[in-house]
């Protein structure tokens, strides 16, 4: 419930034990016909017992008024009707404070003893009060009638209320607790959503993530060597035309490949999903439409790019001499060994242990343009390991200029820890740089 709902339920409560207004008129009005009725009864009670109409009126008064009570009391006013049962009064009393007590949240025993008691005395006082009008003869029936009236009243008066006032006390229950499960229930599906709104975000994050690190991956190796190839292009554009137009072939084919893989790459974030996929990265149409589509709509669609990211097919270790070999087209002095027997892994594997060396090498081209390098690729029985490692550059080798972002390192080891493999990278003792990962099997 709001504050503002609160405050207007409090604006509109009764005084003292009333919850309603309402209510609080409804038992005025029932406690003045109560004292109204008790006390016109009272009358001939006083003549009865030979004192004065006024104390009658006036025991009868006081009586009938306990009837206001009924919600915060209900075991006394019923208490008092059956008290002066006797005297012939407080017949609405009886009734209205037996369907309250009924109603009311108290132990069966309790109510069934009271109602008892109000039973067995309404039953005395009618047999007496039959009895004695058959005797002065203002009745001629048969003796039968005098148990059959104390029986037929005592039970008129008594069963139809508690019956009513335990169906209503068992239906409001029924309401309440409906009404708290429907509350409870509220709860659960507002953090339900609440949950399902941070697997959202988790998901429309992660797939932000993949996407830079697939577009890193893919692309800046490829300008990296483009811009490699374009500094040799000019260095030696006059001095030797032949190689200046090897490498202006070679920066077209490059220009082409990065080209074609960004348009694969941007078909799968334009698509929707439906089609099957040709990139080897992870489809992130959930997190690119998360703002215009429903929370479970991105959850489908998340764990479905993950499950096609399983069985795409992607650079795989085959094509690792091809990417030494473009490095050291680019020049750069580069020896790739293999141990073990070659075997195939998991795509994921496979492209994963790709992209480590592809980075690698780019970090080569960008920090240590010259420098001689080393490619490692180790087949274990349960891992694959693979390692790049580059001697200190020549103090005359000239730099291109590459930009850095500071990503490939954190991406490298995002890939890597994502199969449960370890990386480790750093500055090697002869002045180089290191970087190895090893990639369990399975």
């Amino acid at each position: 419930m709001t504050a503002t709902g609160e405050d207007h339920v409090t604006a509109r409560g009764g005084p003292w034990w009333w919850a309603r207004r309402r209510s609080a008129v409804f038992d005025v009005g029932l406690a003045v016909v109560s004292a109204l009725e008790c006390a016109l009864e009272g009358i001939p009670f006083a003549r009865d017992v030979a004192v004065p109409v006024a104390v009658g009126v006036v025991f009868g008064l006081l009586a009938g008024s306990v009837l206001l009570v009924r919600r915060r009391w209900p075991i006394a006013v019923v208490l008092v009707s059956i008290a002066i049962t006797p005297a012939e009064m407080g017949f609405l009393m009886g009734i209205v404070g037996l369907y309250t007590l009924a109603a009311a949240e108290l132990p069966r025993r309790i109510i069934g003893s009271l109602a008892g008691m109000s039973l067995v005395g309404t039953l005395i006082v009618t047999f007496v009060k039959t009895q004695q009008d058959m005797s002065r003869g203002d009745l001629e029936i048969g003796d039968w009638f005098v148990p059959f009236a104390a029986i037929t009243m005592s039970l008129g008066f008594t069963a139809p209320p508690v019956l009513l006032g335990l169906y209503v006390g068992a239906r409001r229950r029924l309401m309440e607790s409906l009404r708290e499960r429907a509350d409870s229930l509220e709860r659960e599906l507002q953090l339900l959503a609440e949950r399902a709104e941070e697997r959202a975000e988790w998901a429309r994050n992660e797939e932000r993530t993949r996407i830079a690190r697939e577009m890193h991956d893919v692309v800046a190796h490829r300008v990296s060597l483009m811009v490699v190839h374009a500094a040799a292009l000019q260095a030696v554009a006059r001095k030797d035309p032949e190689k200046a137009v090897k490498n202006a072939a070679l920066v077209g084919d490059m220009g082409r490949q990065a080209l074609t893989e960004l348009r694969e790459m941007l078909g799968v974030l334009r698509s929707g999903g439906d089609g099957p996929s040709r990139e080897p990265s992870v489809s992130v149409s959930a997190s690119v439409r998360a703002a215009s589509v429903p929370l479970a709509a991105v959850g489908v669609a998340a764990a479905a790019a993950a499950s096609r990211a399983a069985d795409d097919e992607g650079p795989c270790l085959a094509e690792i001499e091809e990417l030494v070999g473009q490095s050291a087209a680019a020049g750069m002095v580069v020896a790739l060994s293999v141990e073990g027997d070659v075997r195939s892994y998991a795509p994921l594997v496979e492209q994963t242990a790709y992209r480590v060396v592809q980075e690698a090498l780019t970090n080569v081209h960008k920090h240590a343009a010259g420098a001689k390098t080393y490619v490692r690729l180790a087949h274990r029985v349960s891992e694959i390991a693979m390692q790049v490692e580059n001697e200190p550059p020549e103090e005359a080798a000239s730099s291109a200029g590459l930009p850095s972002g500071g990503n490939g390192l954190v991406g490298m080891r995002e890939r890597v820890s994502a199969l449960g493999g370890v990386f480790v990278s750093g500055p090697t003792d002869a002045g180089g740089f290191r970087v190895s990962a090893v990639i369990p099997a399975s």
